[in-house]
């Protein structure tokens, strides 16, 4: 066997658990997929014949690459909801998404996203996957004592963000309330549902904050494709919206403390064509 043949072998018997790092880090399946392919791609340019940890050796390569991605996500926050922006031509199926779920929550990732990328990077690996901090030290570029401290402010907010319960019948009326203030422009209407900290993810990409999601979303409406109509949207509160009674966006929402905390949309007709949905 040839020893790039070889390589990749291995690489493969630990892609499972890269893909659950990137998972955790980026919230997101197809920003995991495209995270392990470029810690393969740095992998194979890389000398690991002086590796006893391959597995360990990945997983903080997959690290960097994540930080990277959430610095550069960091970098064009505040973007404006963008409905007929270009999507990827290929998303990894929804099933996916139950990656998340194992160890991870819908609320927890909410948390996640108000954190640094240095220290969600420092809590992930630590908290999450046991990585000692010298090793995640090398990767966010901090001493040991520093990401450490790093970890530590992570896990407090964690901690002290613990999600209330939302009753369904609740939920439904934030929904309902959010389409509504949208479809009118009743910017105070959306920031009354709205979590401060609200996070919305598209295909296009993430926009962070109740006030920017409050403007994109009422642009969002004047451009809305379809006839919204309540729906469960992988087993969550949503809305689909229907064209010639097909299925051509999704709207699934995730609660934290009685407000809408995030709300991820699939734009692409041919995901939401296989997007477990349920009319209500």
């Amino acid at each position: 066997m040839r020893d790039e043949d070889f390589l990749a072998e291995r690489f493969e018997a630990h892609r499972g658990q890269l893909r659950a790092v990137a998972q955790r880090m980026l919230g997101s399946v197809a920003e995991a997929e495209d995270a392990v392919q470029e810690a393969w791609v740095r992998t194979s340019r890389s000398d690991t014949s002086h590796v006893d940890n391959l597995g360990g050796w990945l997983t903080t390569v997959v690290g960097r690459v994540c930080l990277d991605m959430l610095r550069s996500r960091r970098s064009r926050a505040e973007q404006p909801l963008e409905p007929e922006a270009p999507v990827p031509a290929t998303v990894p199926g929804p099933e996916q998404d139950a990656l998340l779920a194992d160890s991870v929550g819908s609320a927890l990732l909410v948390v996640l996203d108000t954190l640094t990328p240095a220290e969600r990077l420092a809590f992930v690996l630590h908290d999450l996957f046991a990585v000692p901090y010298d090793e995640v030290a090398g990767v966010v570029g901090k001493s040991p004592a520093a990401t450490r401290q790093l970890a530590s402010r992570a896990r407090r907010r964690v901690r002290g963000a613990e999600a209330t319960e939302t009753d369904p019948t609740r939920r439904r009326e934030l929904v309902d309330a959010f389409l509504a203030a949208a479809r009118e422009g009743d910017f105070d209407g959306l920031l009354e549902v709205l979590d401060p900290d609200v996070v919305v993810r598209t295909e296009a990409g993430v926009t962070t904050g109740a006030l920017a999601v409050a403007k994109g979303a009422a642009t969002y409406s004047r451009h809305m494709v379809g006839v919204p109509v309540p729906a469960l949207v992988e087993g969550a509160t949503g809305i689909a919206l229907l064209a010639d009674g097909r299925v051509e966006r999704t709207l699934a929402f995730t609660f934290v403390h009685d407000r809408i905390a995030m709300i991820d949309i699939t734009t692409d007709p041919a995901r939401a064509a296989r997007t477990a949905v349920t009319l209500l």
